[in-house]
């Protein structure tokens, strides 16, 4: 990795980007990626998009989310404890005893999930609960809600923790965020390398960066009526299913460092998903295989039914320890993908249609 990507893609992980207040990490991400495009927009919820023409308007689109998990404030007492509630999936059986960043109308605020010792805890350990998202409290240094508001907080502000990525040995690259920053920095690199070609693509790259994936697609949903891709492709993360504990029967078998999976079934285009297979084989890009039965769970399911229906297929980098702090994901994963997807985008040609036929 070039230091100027590396910086692109640990300031992007750092950004505090919670569903919902996308923005910040939508600057940066438009800042970085409007080097390499013709234009740059965003819609009214803040979905920002890159496009780089080709030889025709005819579209392939490229996405991926802007959002992070992460929690928002719900209650604040007479004491200046404050209470907590979920943006996305926040773990709260992880979230005790970590540090948050509140972005508050004054700027940031550090403050603390509170852990009560195990000596004063109820419960024998090993036999206690995971708290439930309400018991949490956080302590952000005030001793009445007065001083609370005094900081710039009060009911609605979101946070999101302070862990910064690191990168561990054997080309490991561990932090919040991954899901799906990550993708960000994977889709803007396949427009930088497409746009370095001699050649114009055949179709027009869109780089789409949604927001609002952790709570149901709908910023995938309102661009992609906007922007008419013909073919899409999205990219997000997957379990990696290599740790102890994880039963592949019920889970499948997902590799970290055994480079992207691809999904079949269910929203994805099987004539999409062969394409990606032979532009995986003519490439040497090694990839795995997943199942979909009804649903994906990203932002595939929100798009291939817009309008008259978008060919699309799911690209996902595999993640392990998903939803916290130490998400994982391997350097040679990350530059796999970047190929195989490069690669697809090159591929197209004039005549291309993804539709089937009887």
């Amino acid at each position: 990795m070039k230091p100027d990507d590396r910086a692109f893609l640990f300031e992007l992980l750092e950004t505090p980007s919670p569903t919902g207040f996308e923005m910040p990490g939508q600057r940066v991400w438009a800042k970085w990626i409007g080097q390499h495009a013709a234009e740059t927009a965003c819609d009214a919820y803040g979905s920002t998009w890159a496009i780089l023409p080709g030889k025709s308007e005819r579209i392939v689109m490229l996405e991926a989310h802007a959002d992070e998990i992460g929690f928002i404030i719900k209650h604040i007492d007479d004491n200046g404890f404050l209470r907590l509630d979920r943006i996305g999936g926040s773990d709260a059986a992880t979230a005790r005893g970590r540090r948050l960043t509140f972005l508050g109308d004054e700027g940031p605020v550090s403050g603390i999930i509170g852990n009560t010792a195990i000596h004063l805890r109820r419960d024998e350990a090993g036999q206690e609960k995971a708290p439930a998202v309400h018991e949490l409290w956080v302590d952000v240094g005030a001793s009445s809600a007065k001083e609370v508001a005094a900081l710039g907080l009060r009911v609605g502000h979101p946070a999101v923790y302070q862990d910064s990525p690191m990168e561990l040995s054997h080309d490991r690259l561990v932090g919040r965020a991954l899901d799906n920053r990550i993708g960000g920095y994977i889709i803007a690199q396949v427009m930088k390398r497409v746009a370095k070609e001699k050649k114009k693509p055949a179709f027009t790259l869109v780089c789409l960066n949604a927001v609002q994936e952790e709570i149901g697609g709908h910023g995938a949903m309102m661009a992609t009526y906007r922007l008419k891709p013909e073919v899409c492709v999205c990219l997000d993360v997957t379990h990696a299913t290599d740790t102890p504990g994880i039963d592949h029967v019920k889970f499948g078998r997902v590799k970290l460092g055994g480079g992207p999976s691809l999904t079949h079934g269910s929203s994805n285009h099987p004539k999409v998903v062969q394409r990606l297979i032979e532009v995986a084989k003519k490439a040497s890009v090694p990839v795995q295989h997943e199942s979909s039965s009804r649903f994906t769970g990203t932002d595939t399911d929100k798009i291939f039914h817009s309008r008259e229906g978008v060919p699309s297929a799911l690209v996902s980098l595999p993640l392990r320890c998903m939803h916290s702090v130490v998400e994982t994901a391997h350097l040679g994963d990350i530059e796999k993908t970047i190929e195989l997807l490069t690669g697809f985008v090159l591929s197209l040609d004039a005549d291309d249609t993804f539709h089937q036929t009887l």
